[in-house]
C-alpha cells in the first residue's frame, strides 16, 4: 500500500502540493503547478502554469517564475545575495518559461532596491550551477555542471558554457558564444566566438554552433564576411578600437554588426574588455 504522505494532494485548479511541502498562503500558484515533498514556497512568490518544484527546493523572496519550468531537487531560488553590500532590500528574481534547473542550482536575488536578477526562457542550468546577484541571462542558454556565475554578469541568447568554471563579475558573454570547460572567464567573450583555456583565450568562430543555429539560412547572414571581420578585429596589427573604425566604414551583415556593437561596448569605460586571442 502507498503511504498517503507519499502522494500529492490535489488543490484548486489542478495544483498539487505534497503534504510534507510548505506553501505560504500568500504565494500565487497557477494551474498545473506541482510542489514536491519537502519543498518550501515563501510569500511573494508567483509560479506559472505547469511548473514543477522538486523535492526539498526552496523558492523565496519576491520571485516570479513562468510556465512549464522543471525545477529539480534541492534548488534554491530567491535567497539573499552573497554580497557584502546587501542591506536587506526587497529585490527580485524574474524567471521566464520552459527552463530546466537541475539539482542544487542556486539563483540569488539582486542587491539594491529596484534591481533584479533575470533569467529568460528555454535555458538549461545543469547541477550545482550558481547565478549570482543582478545577473541577466537570455534565452536558449546552456550552463554545464558547476558553472559559477558572479554578480552582474550578462549572458546573451544561445551561449553554451562548459562545466567546472567561474565567470568573473561584470563579464558579458555574447550571442552564440561557446566556452570550454574549466576556462578562466575573466574577460568578455564576444558573440559567435569560442573561448577556452586558463587564462581564457579566444580560439576562433563557433562555426558548428552557427550552422546548428539556422543562421546560415538567413539571407542577411554572411559567414565569410563575419570571418573577415573577426580576422581584422582580432588577428590584424590594429588595436580593437582602430579595427572597429575600419570595419564600421565597410559592409556589415547582421552578425558582423552584432559583433562590432558588442566590442564597442566591451572596450568602453568600466567594462572588462574582450578576451585576447590565443597565441599560436
Amino acid at each position: 500500500m502507498k503511504n498517503k504522505n507519499d502522494e500529492l494532494s490535489t488543490g484548486f485548479k489542478g495544483i498539487k502540493v505534497h503534504p510534507n511541502a510548505f506553501v505560504d498562503p500568500s504565494a500565487n500558484l497557477h494551474e498545473g503547478v506541482i510542489i514536491s515533498q519537502g519543498a518550501i514556497v515563501g510569500p511573494n512568490v508567483t509560479i506559472g502554469k505547469g511548473t514543477e518544484i522538486g523535492p526539498n527546493s526552496i523558492i523565496t523572496g519576491r520571485t516570479q517564475i513562468g510556465s512549464n519550468n522543471k525545477i529539480f531537487p534541492n534548488v534554491f531560488i530567491g535567497q539573499d545575495p552573497q554580497d557584502l553590500k546587501y542591506k536587506g532590500a526587497s529585490t527580485e528574481v524574474i524567471i521566464g518559461s520552459n527552463n530546466t534547473f537541475r539539482e542544487c542550482v542556486t539563483i540569488n536575488k539582486a542587491t539594491d532596491e529596484g534591481e533584479k536578477t533575470i533569467i529568460g526562457n528555454n535555458n538549461l542550468l545543469m547541477a550545482y550551477s550558481h547565478i549570482g546577484h543582478n545577473c541577466e541571462l537570455g534565452d536558449g542558454i546552456v550552463l554545464s555542471n558547476s558553472v559559477h556565475v558572479a554578480g552582474h554578469v550578462k549572458v546573451e541568447d544561445k551561449a553554451i558554457v562548459g562545466g567546472c568554471l567561474g565567470i568573473h563579475q561584470f563579464v558579458h558573454i555574447g550571442y552564440l558564444a561557446m566556452i570550454g570547460g574549466m576556462t578562466r572567464v575573466d574577460r568578455d567573450v564576444p558573440p559567435f566566438c569560442i573561448a577556452e583555456g586558463h587564462p581564457g583565450r579566444l580560439r576562433g568562430l563557433n562555426r558548428i554552433g552557427i550552422k546548428r543555429s539556422g543562421l546560415m539560412e538567413n539571407k542577411d547572414f554572411d559567414l565569410k564576411l563575419l570571418q573577415s571581420t573577426w580576422n581584422l578585429l582580432f588577428k590584424s596589427d590594429n588595436s580593437i578600437s582602430n579595427a572597429l573604425e575600419k570595419v564600421m566604414k565597410g559592409e556589415l551583415d547582421i552578425s558582423s554588426s552584432k559583433l562590432c556593437s558588442f566590442l564597442k561596448e566591451s572596450i568602453s569605460k568600466e567594462r572588462r574588455g574582450p578576451m585576447p586571442i590565443v597565441n599560436l
